[in-house]
């Protein structure tokens, strides 16, 4: 008699599956901040451990071909590599937000689009302001004007889980300005030299790159594989020579992200409301951005030797130092407050009504973890091992910290009051 085949009560569950399970684990909002915040204090203790020597010898390990202009440390890899796969992913959501998001109406789109602008220009003024008298120290005022994404909508999700969504959509579109301004700044002032011939072909490789995307949007959503084999490879190349023409590598990573088509064409016959091409990358990308290349981003980055407590004492009480976490914990909730309220008034378009100015001013505060961004314009500020560049990124840290903790002290409570009425509809006191 044939033996009954019998199925495992606890089926293993197949390779496919396991990377989806991974993917979604990874596509929550608070697993990339989680994940940044271990690499970074991982990388803090091994720099300041007797074993330092290794870290460093990690993170200066050169590998590469010469000839390309290629042959970069570790740290230089992190970077300049796998930070143009989290300004790709940037890059997707900001053509997304443009096309079929918050920011596609002007009269939208205008109170946080100004209110990023605000929290750029304030903390920059600030940082000029109290650096006035150190011009070699001048060229770090672009360090404050950042937000990192994934950090504060990590913190937001576990410290506001009550609070409006419209609060969190104001801090998205914010976010997502602010890294869009930061992208300029970035290829307009931090660009040394230009060398025009990489630069034209790498642009010409980018609309080829948008040409084939817009083209065959169908094929590349219906056969994952052939992206791999053919997209990749262009995205690779046009990285490769925006590199070489002297101008960040991690603009070429933004601007493949705006090429890619976020609606379907009219001659596509895929049903629907199904995702677009955008929409599919951004699945595809988002968890390998925020579980693997921001957080080896900063793990290589926030490595710093801070030389025991009398090094403490010195970096914390040195001006620039003080400058970025002035500019970081005050400048970027004065800056979005004051920008709102001033634009709620010039366009007679009140905010929201479920926030409260409150709400707004602890949203203000979290945009002060400038984190992913600002170690990497600190890194393009000034020389690397420079105690210049040590005491920028410890005052990034440190500011990082403090602004969690003010948006905490001013959230947390909200977020409580905002349980309540949650739980009690017919309450209206806020």
């Amino acid at each position: 008699m044939a033996e009954a085949t019998t199925s495992p009560a606890f089926p293993t569950p197949s390779p496919r599956r396991r990377r989806s399970a991974l993917g979604n684990f990874l596509r929550r909002e608070t697993v990339g901040g989680m994940l940044l915040v271990i690499a970074a204090i991982i990388a803090l203790i091994w720099a300041n451990s007797p074993a330092s020597d290794g870290y460093f010898a990690l993170r200066d390990f050169t590998i590469g071909y010469e000839p390309w202009h290629l042959n970069l440390s570790l740290g230089q890899w992190a970077s300049d590599g796998l930070l143009a796969i989290f300004f790709f992913v940037v890059g997707l959501e900001l053509k997304r937000e443009f096309v079929t998001g918050d920011l596609r109406k002007f009269s939208t789109a205008i109170v946080p689009i100004a209110a990023a602008a605000g929290g750029v220009a304030i903390p920059a003024l600030i940082y000029v302001a109290l650096l006035r008298d150190d011009t070699a120290l001048l060229g770090g005022w672009a360090i404050p004007t950042a937000t990192d994404i994934a950090f504060a909508v990590a913190v937001l999700a576990i410290i506001g889980s009550y609070l409006p969504s419209a609060l969190r959509i104001f801090l998205l579109t914010l976010a997502v300005v602010d890294d869009l301004i930061a992208i300029g700044i970035i290829a307009i002032f931090y660009t040394d030299t230009l060398n025009f011939v990489p630069l034209v072909l790498s642009l010409l490789v980018i609309a080829i790159y948008g040409f084939v995307a817009q083209r065959w949007q169908s094929a590349f959503l219906t056969r994952p594989l052939l992206a791999w084999c053919i997209l990749l490879p262009l995205g690779v190349i046009a990285w490769a020579l925006m590199h070489t023409s002297g101008i960040h590598a991690t603009i070429a990573g933004v601007l493949l992200g705006f090429t890619v088509p976020v609606l379907h064409s009219r001659r596509s016959k895929l049903a629907e409301g199904t995702p677009g091409l955008s929409e599919s990358m951004e699945h595809r990308f988002g968890p390998m951005s925020a579980g693997f290349a921001v957080p080896v981003f900063a793990f290589l980055a926030a490595g710093v030797n801070i030389g025991g407590w009398a090094g403490v004492q010195a970096a914390v009480t040195a001006p620039l130092t003080l400058a970025i976490v002035a500019a970081l914990v005050l400048g970027k909730p004065i800056g979005i407050t004051l920008v709102t309220w001033i634009m709620t008034l010039v366009t007679r378009k009140p905010l929201d009504p479920s926030i409260r100015w409150i709400d707004l001013i602890g949203i203000g505060a979290l945009a002060g973890v400038g984190f992913t961004v600002s170690l990497l314009v600190a890194e393009l500020s000034f020389a690397a091992g420079s105690f210049e560049q040590s005491d920028a990124k410890v005052a990034i840290i440190a500011a990082s910290l403090v602004a969690i903790l003010v948006a905490s002290i001013i959230l947390v409570p909200r977020n409580r009051k905002y349980r309540r009425i949650t739980k009690a509809p017919q309450t209206r006191t806020y």
